[in-house]
């Protein structure tokens, strides 16, 4: 057992040879640094995508050409047919067969341009989102004033435009965008609603937008293009039911033959936050491994930097056993000594550590993260450490013979 007369003669050894106890120390912070650093940069990653997910809808699936989210080189869905507007017609048209879906909406970026109201201009860098009147809860936003594109507004494609938020505070600081009218490519549109503001991931606003209906959007810049259809199910528990009704009818609808694999991909939060997990587990994994590896050779300088110590104060060693101090004695203070100096690395690299990865959360404005188990075993990685690399040097100590060791010089 440690006692507090064993800690104080480890510290004060430590602080008798500065610039060696310095040196392990370094070893030490950088080992931990580079574990904690890690985990806690991939930490705030994956709360910040699931705080995005979160802002999306829980209970929303979404039909794509293409998978949302592609790890590897897999070129086997490039020749997949079009998802269009004459598919999603024909969806909608199948309302029979989709008792799970509550609300179906198309979704499709127009263009990317600058919005003109009087003088004034935004940057061109407005998302021109094309749907109808679902488009707003499906993708969880609320109308700030004025009203939702309607069913009327679709039928008969008028040139009418709800605003995000981001467009009301760059051209309507002071005077209320309702029923005033604003240019896009040159169309002139009706401003009849305003969402709530939403925020932001990773820079991109999700309130950058307009959204015009989508048979207008096709008027004006053409129809033939890939879009998503974006459904929402009765609860989160309808889910799997909605998922089997709407592959059911895409594979009648884009005629893929019993046996053949989809040639379109559905996608719930839950199915993208399982490919984002396996992304950060490897990211994980790969950390980890580098910081383990570091530490083993922080670890071998614990060792050497004892037996140095242990090897300069071989007479102070022989004095202590002339005393009367026992072999358990000098191997607990050698202990203490090794134990203490990783703690300290391990408390230093911690801190730096969770401070440098939540940097990141201070670039991509996210929660702030501190990863508990990683700072768990990161400590008990450093008793580990300092039971492991010490024991040798503290064995040795205790091992030396008194007479010979008073002879020392």
């Amino acid at each position: 057992m440690f006692n507090l007369e064993i800690l104080v003669q480890a510290v004060k050894a430590l602080f008798t040879n500065k610039l060696r106890s310095s040196l392990t120390l370094l070893a030490l912070v950088i080992g931990v640094f580079s574990v904690l650093v890690s985990t806690t940069a991939v930490a705030v990653l994956d709360n910040y995508f699931k705080e995005t997910l979160s802002m999306m809808g829980s209970d929303v699936v979404v039909v794509s050409r293409y998978p949302a989210i592609q790890i590897g080189g897999d070129t086997s869905k490039r020749n997949r047919k079009r998802l269009t507007f004459e598919t999603f017609d024909q969806a909608e048209k199948s309302e029979q067969l989709l008792r799970y879906a509550e609300n179906m909406n198309p979704n499709e970026d127009f263009s990317y341009t600058k919005i003109q109201f009087g003088d004034l201009e935004t940057e061109p860098n407005v998302r021109i989102f094309g749907s109808n009147h679902n488009f707003v809860s499906n993708n969880a936003y609320e109308i700030y004033s004025g009203r939702n594109i309607t069913q009327e507004d679709v039928q008969y494609s008028r040139s009418v435009a709800i605003l995000g938020h981001d467009i009301l505070d760059e051209l309507f600081r002071s005077v209320d965008p309702i029923g005033k009218e604003i240019r896009i490519d040159g169309n002139t549109f009706l401003i009849v609603g305003v969402t709530e503001k939403k925020g932001s991931i990773l820079g991109q606003s999700f309130d950058n937008f307009i959204l015009i209906p989508y048979t207008t959007g096709k008027l004006l810049y053409g129809g033939k293009r890939n879009i998503e259809i974006q459904l929402r199910a009765p609860d989160i528990a309808g889910i799997p039911k909605l998922i089997d009704e709407v592959t059911g009818v895409l594979r009648i609808i884009r005629k893929v033959s019993p046996g053949e694999e989809n040639d379109f991909e559905i996608s719930t939060n839950e199915s993208l936050s399982g490919s984002f997990d396996v992304f950060t587990s490897a990211l994980y994994v790969g950390g980890a491994f580098i910081g383990l590896i570091t530490l083993l050779g922080a670890g071998i300088g614990v060792m050497n930097i004892m037996l140095v110590s242990v090897t300069e104060r071989t007479k102070e060693i022989g004095i202590r056993k002339a005393v009367g101090a026992t072999k358990k004695a000098i191997i607990n203070q050698f202990l203490a000594e090794a134990i203490f100096v990783c703690q300290i690395g391990g408390v230093i690299g911690m801190i730096l550590g969770i401070g440098a990865g939540n940097f990141l959360a201070y670039v991509i404005d996210a929660s702030v993260v501190i990863p508990i188990w990683s700072v768990i075993g990161s400590f008990m990685g450093m008793l580990f450490i300092g039971i492991v690399f010490g024991v040798y040097p503290a064995f040795k100590a205790a091992q030396l013979d008194p007479i010979e060791s008073l002879r020392y010089e």
